[in-house]
Order: C-alpha cells, then structure tokens, then sequence
C-alpha cells in the first residue's frame, strides 16, 4: 500500500466534463511510463526484428545498420584522417575488457581564440541502448561535411568545442562480440550499471565498486571544463533534466526554469519533423528527473553538482535496440535538435568569463560578481534593482541580498558553488 501512494506522485490528470452546463475537472489516474533504468531490465526481443550490422565503413553509408566495433572503430580514425584540420580523435580510456572509449573532438579554423566553450555528447552507457549510438556517429559525419557549406554547422564548429563520445559502454554493446549489437545489456562486463556507479553528491554511497569506464569518464570531465552535456539514452522518448535524486518539489534544480526552455525548444523542433515523438511519458515531452523516478548515484547529478556543468540525459527511442532501417527516420527528427541543443551554451555562457556567469535568459538584467572565486566576501559590479537570492547547488535557498546592495556576506556559508539569481538572471559563484 505504501508504494501504491508513492507511486501516486507520479501521475498525470486530464480535465473533462460539465454538469447542468458547468465545466468541472475530474481526475483520472494515468501512470507515467515506468522510467526504463528504475526496475530490472527486461532482455530485448529480437526476432522481430531486422537489426542489420555493417561489417565495412561502406555499409554505414545508408544509416540503416549498426556497426560492429571494428567499424566504429574504423569509421572514428577516418574522419580524424580525413579531416586533420577539423578534428582530433582521443581516447577516453578503455572498458573492462579492453575496448576503446572514445572521443571525437571537433574544433574549427578560429580554434585558436580563447575561452571557447566546450560542450560534451556522451551515449550509450547503457550498452543495449543504441539509437544514441548512431546518432552521434551520425552527428560527426554531419558536422564534419558540412562545415564549409552549412553556415550553421561552419559558426557552431568555429565558437564552440564539440566533444562527442558515441559509445560510453562497449563492453555491455558487444556482449557477445564484436560482431553484433544483438544480446547486448545495459551492465559493463562486471555487470554494475554504470547509471548507478557515480560518486552522489547528495551522500547516497554506490553499490559496487566504481568501474573502469566511470573512473575515466570522470578524469575526462576533471581534465576538461565542459559548460554543456547531454547522456543519451533509449527505452522511452523525453528529455529529463536534473535532479535525479529528488522530485521538483521537494529540491527543485536552481536552473528549473532554464532547463524547461531547453527542453522545450529541443522537443518541438523534433516534432515539426514527427509530431508523434517525445509523447510516451509526457505529454509536453519533458520531465524533471525525480519527478519520473527517483534514482541515486546516476551521472546526471554528479555532473551537475561536481563539474559545473549543466548535464541532461536525453531518452530519445521507445525501443531501445530500433530495428536498423528505423534509424535514418529517428536522425530525420532529431538531427536538427541535436545541433540546435549545442547552441543553447551560448544562453548562459560569455567568452570573456572563464566560469560560465552570465545571465540566463534576460537581455535587461546582467549581473557579474568579483573576485571569483571568493572569499569571505564577494561584491556585485553594479547593486540591482531588485532583491537577490543565493541558492546552494542542493536548490536551497542560502541567502537574500536586498536591492541596491553590492556586497554579499559569505563568512557563513561553507566551500562549494553558489547560484545568484535576480529575476530572470543566474550568476555563478564559487566560495572558496
């Protein structure tokens, strides 16, 4: 019975009908699709399937076939061969088994100006979810080519630093070898699921030991300073931001509101495409992380939280092995999301500041605070007209600041990252 009313807070209500003319709402339970990492997986059935391979770099030329690992691998030193100027392959580091995690970091001719963003595409650390996969091969293939032809894609590549790592969980994909997607899982070779198997920041210790492949995801985020992420994922369609770890109500993320944004322009580009996508657990397409289902030790929130780095994970198929000729139809509705999705580091990020402050959202209010990181005492450039607030990452509120005064005390608050926030504007601050 406990569980019936926890499972309660999950439900949607629709709004009928009229008695002796007047319109009143009624409620109907409609349980939210069960998130798809919150209960034991359930293997895939693949006899109905066509889940078609690509034994060759040539037979990835339709987009209609899943690679087998030496042909990713293949396909990843082809464009860093082929594109010399434009991209680096790099190694994340390997999985249990020995497998390459890599990366293709995409970086235009204007790579030599400073404080250029960096932003970050990860999929598939769920080894049996592979739409991601092909997607993201898929992405680099677009970039790449187009950049000289497509103004979009040619700006994008010379402002931002595009990292992107297909394949996050080689040894869960090619279960059983490398050959074929099919029987793949979502666990690493030790079978831990590398969604649980981040350090939390909200205390929740990890089941297992941390594996082999977290442990060089996360070097990877120390080592660089990326300002925007996106984890893909499959088995429903919607976009899910953070917090993991708590519902909206009871600690809602300090960037709700941003985030909402983001997704929604994410979810209605993809639907002028397929107005039947992103519906399977919302209707709008979107959803706070906790409020799906709670989970703990995922990335998502380590990212957020650690790396000051705003990370959403993006379930984009119902399914989460397509059939191979169902893939060039996924990429007609999420390519253009895909790209426009890099854009949005420019909606909260300037070149000339280092850690990310600026403001999110309004051109009216700006707000920039110094030094930072700071001590005991921070100040704000110019007082604002309105009252502040100031947020710990947990979304509490710390601390108000009354309009027209520049100096925020912060002798009381321990070490760690600040949201100030004035209206619709977000600046970051670091206490020392």
């Amino acid at each position: 019975m406990h569980q019936f009313f926890n499972d309660m807070k999950y439900i949607k209500y629709i709004l009928v009908v009229s008695l002796f003319g007047v319109h009143f709402p009624v409620l109907f339970a409609q349980p939210l699709k069960p998130r798809p990492d919150a209960f034991p997986p359930v293997a895939e059935n693949y006899g109905a399937k066509a889940v078609q391979m690509a034994a060759t770099v040539e037979e990835m030329s339709g987009w209609d076939r899943y690679p087998t690992y030496e042909t990713y691998v293949a396909m990843m030193q082809g464009w860093a061969e082929q594109y010399p100027t434009l991209c680096r392959l790099d190694t994340i580091g390997t999985s249990v088994n020995g497998r390459l995690i890599l990366c293709m970091i995409i970086k235009g001719e204007e790579s030599s100006q400073s404080q250029r963003p960096e932003f970050f595409y990860s999929s598939t650390m769920h080894g049996d979810e592979v739409t991601g996969y092909v997607m993201m091969l898929r992405l680099i293939d677009t970039l790449l080519s187009g950049y000289g032809s497509n103004q979009q894609y040619t700006d994008l590549i010379n402002s931002v630093d595009i990292y992107i790592n297909p394949l996050a969980n080689p040894d869960g994909t090619y279960r059983r070898g490398n050959s074929t997607v099919q029987g793949s899982v979502r666990y690493n070779a030790n079978n831990v699921d590398l969604n649980r198997n981040y350090p939390d920041p909200f205390g929740t210790a990890p089941l297992n030991p941390q594996q082999q492949e977290n442990t060089a995801m996360i070097d990877y985020f120390t080592n660089h300073h990326f300002r925007l992420s996106a984890n893909l994922h499959g088995g429903s369609e919607v976009m899910n931001y953070p917090w993991d770890s708590f519902t909206s109500r009871q600690r809602p993320h300090p960037d709700r509101d941003w985030w909402i944004e983001v997704s929604r322009r994410f979810v209605d580009t993809s639907r002028m495409y397929s107005r039947s996508c992103f519906r399977d657990v919302t209707t709008e397409g979107y959803i706070e992380g906790g409020d799906w289902y709670v989970i703990s030790n995922g990335r998502q929130d380590y990212v957020n939280y650690y790396h000051d780095c705003r990370e959403m994970t993006m379930e984009i198929s119902s399914v989460k092995t397509l059939s191979s000729d169902q893939l060039p139809a996924y990429w007609r509705f999420l390519q253009h999301s895909f790209v426009n999705y890099i854009g949005e580091i420019f909606t909260f990020y300037t070149p000339d500041d280092p850690v990310g402050i600026d403001a999110v959202g309004s051109k009216a209010i700006t707000m920039q605070v110094f030094p930072n990181p700071a001590g005991d005492r921070a100040f704000l450039r110019e007082p604002m007209s309105m009252e502040s607030v100031l947020y710990d990452m947990k979304g509490m509120e710390v601390q108000r600041i009354p309009a027209g005064q520049k100096v925020i005390d912060l002798t009381t608050l321990p070490s760690g990252l600040y949201l100030l926030r004035c209206g619709t504007a977000t600046t970051k601050l670091i206490r020392q």
